[in-house]
């Protein structure tokens, strides 16, 4: 029997929301309703049943207060790529680089699934704002779901309970999100999104990226066709500050694929030489990019947390996020040590005897799989960040002042690259390609096209998305600079060019510093790269040579490299604005007149 739903009995008189929450509970049939209204003792009801249910492990308390393990499916540990879908009218509006499916049939195979799912469950009800509260930016989604796991962890990314329903007030626009876990069936598992209906349905899978619905389903494919819509921008973006020891701040956007290094470079501490420096987090993931009444772009984090990859996160990579996880988060498919506390490849060099593997297992180092897994992941408030900016909430956002493109590569990308134009930035971003990683499923290591690293994440065609940009520059009268990054990159016996880490941060002031004029760049066929001399090395023990080599822009490497771009813009076909194959055909000509 479906518990009762009159309007009374929700917190809330919005009509709209109300029914939508009694067509799901009519369909799921859950056994108990629960409002989430976001209140500390509702986070301590909810971890108490997480517990008891086994779906939460508590760690050590007095190492890592409220914090908690979570292990998942071992079939369910990733986003499922395969399995996403778009589901539009018209299925040239998804595009070939996304899955398509036919809206009706998608929903009733789905409510087919979903029928009477949530029996002998919990269902919970979860309004979320995205975005800092009563910003232009904000945006508002409900999410059902039959997770207390996602429940808790929404209540960690989002601005979650009653300040959403009262900011949504009788207002019926809000992102429908359906989530429920079935029996975590991979042949019943799909994310589906209906930009049309601004709905997301998610059902088979509890892993954060597929479960989560306000994260990728919401901030990304269904937020990238609200903004081509209405005129803005959103984007897997990172968001940080950069302050000189003057007390300037300059802020700085950039794309990077999952797994590369994000996480790292929002929260980048300077090295011991940049005395005076500071860096402040925005946002690690994901921004929303508005034009501001004074030309420049504008920029807001619309979440609330973190959902970091946790293997290669250590005090040294991140001392950041490593004093940020303390306390109040939730670690998913880690490792625990026999004192109850966590471990992860890359945290330290001596993994302690009598660990648990992700699964429960023991665990030694003579295992032939990793302790944790390569995916695994820590969920936290942005409040616990050290290096949080002052504005992180700030409802009018930030300035950008530079977007920044990166990815992992082992050749042919030099170590920072600067475009000659917004249209050229363009252009780098649309061509931009990365090696896989863990944070999807599939092989890892091979190198595949990933613009703007959004090609998992647009909500639509991705000729139409790079069309978007291009159009963007009408609007934006001082546009930001465009550079791309290049941390990976490696010598002939694998080794790695650069340091990473704190280290980027001489490549940020280099950046600055162009930002300014202070500096010149060198022009090459691709872009301008920095003269060594302009490089601020000071302290760091790099020679001259490997520097050049960092720098260096191979034609033969680059031939190759515009070939599969070539390939990747085929692919997109008729709606590959012209501009971009144009750029293609001239870089193409410029290379072979330098020797490729």
């Amino acid at each position: 029997m479906t518990p009762n739903l009159d309007a009374d009995s929700a917190p809330t008189q919005n009509r709209a929301l109300t029914e939508w929450v009694a067509e799901i509970a009519n369909l799921t049939s859950p056994d108990k309703i629960l409002w989430c209204d976001g209140s500390e003792a509702e986070r301590a009801r909810l971890t108490e049943i997480a517990i008891a249910s086994g779906t939460l492990l508590p760690l050590n308390q007095k190492k890592r207060p409220n914090s908690y393990l979570h292990r998942s499916n071992p079939n369910d540990v990733a986003r499922t790529e395969q399995l996403t879908f778009i589901c539009s009218p018209n299925k040239n509006d998804s595009g070939p680089t996304n899955n398509w499916a036919d809206p009706a049939e998608t929903y009733a195979r789905l409510r087919g699934w979903l029928k009477g799912s949530m029996r002998g469950r919990t269902m919970y009800v979860v309004p979320y704002v995205m975005g800092p509260l009563g910003s232009r930016f904000a945006k508002i989604g409900v999410e059902i779901t039959d997770s207390v796991y996602v429940a808790l962890s929404m209540r960690i990314m989002t601005r979650m309970g009653r300040a959403a329903l009262e900011m949504l007030g009788g207002n019926g626009d809000f992102c429908r999100g359906v989530h429920c876990t079935l029996d975590l069936n991979p042949e019943r598992r799909l994310i589906c999104h209906f930009p049309q209906d601004n709905a997301i349905w998610s059902v088979g899978s509890g892993y954060g990226g597929n479960a989560l619905l306000s994260k990728k389903c919401f901030a990304l494919r269904i937020a990238s066709v609200q903004g081509r819509r209405e005129g803005w921008l959103a984007e897997h973006m990172l968001i940080l500050g950069i302050q000189n020891p003057k007390g300037e701040t300059t802020y700085i956007a950039a794309a990077f694929p999952s797994a590369c290094g994000k996480t790292n470079l929002a929260m980048l501490t300077p090295p011991p030489a940049f005395a005076g420096w500071k860096v402040f987090t925005i946002g690690d993931d994901i921004a929303w990019m508005r034009v501001g009444e004074d030309g420049r772009l504008w920029a807001v984090n619309p979440e609330n947390g973190y959902f970091g990859v946790a293997p290669g996160t250590s005090a040294h990579s991140n001392p950041n996020a490593m004093k940020m996880l303390e306390h109040d988060s939730i670690f998913t498919n880690v490792a625990m040590t026999p004192d109850g506390d966590v471990w992860w490849e890359g945290l330290d060099d001596h993994p302690p005897d009598g660990l648990l593997d992700w699964q429960g297992h023991p665990w030694n180092q003579n295992s032939k799989d990793k302790a944790a897994h390569p995916n695994s992941r820590f969920t936290t408030p942005m409040t616990n960040n050290p290096a949080l900016s002052p504005h992180a909430n700030d409802p009018r956002g930030v300035p950008i002042s530079a977007i920044i493109f990166g990815g992992r590569r082992a050749t042919t990308m030099p170590l920072v690259l600067e475009s000659e134009s917004w249209s050229h930035g363009v252009f780098m971003g649309a061509t931009m390609g990365s090696e896989t990683t863990a944070a999807a499923s599939g092989a890892v290591g091979v190198v595949r096209r990933d613009p703007m690293a959004m090609l998992p994440f647009c909500g639509y065609n991705m000729g139409d998305y790079f069309g978007h940009w291009l159009t963007m520059e009408k609007s934006i009268k001082r546009p930001p600079k465009i550079f791309m990054v290049n941390w990976f990159r490696k010598d002939r016996d694998g080794n790695f060019l650069w340091p990473g880490f704190g280290d980027n941060l001489r490549v940020l002031k280099w950046i600055l510093d162009r930002i300014e004029g202070r500096v010149s760049s060198e022009k090459t066929p691709v872009g301008g790269v920095p003269k060594i001399s302009d490089l601020d090395i000071r302290g760091l023990e790099i020679s001259a040579d490997q520097l050049r080599e960092d720098l260096a822009i191979k034609p033969a490497e680059w031939e190759t490299e515009m070939n599969s771009a070539a390939e990747f813009f085929d692919k997109i076909g008729p709606t590959m604005p012209k501009l971009l194959r144009e750029k293609h055909q001239h870089l193409v000509a410029s290379l072979a007149a330098n020797g490729a």
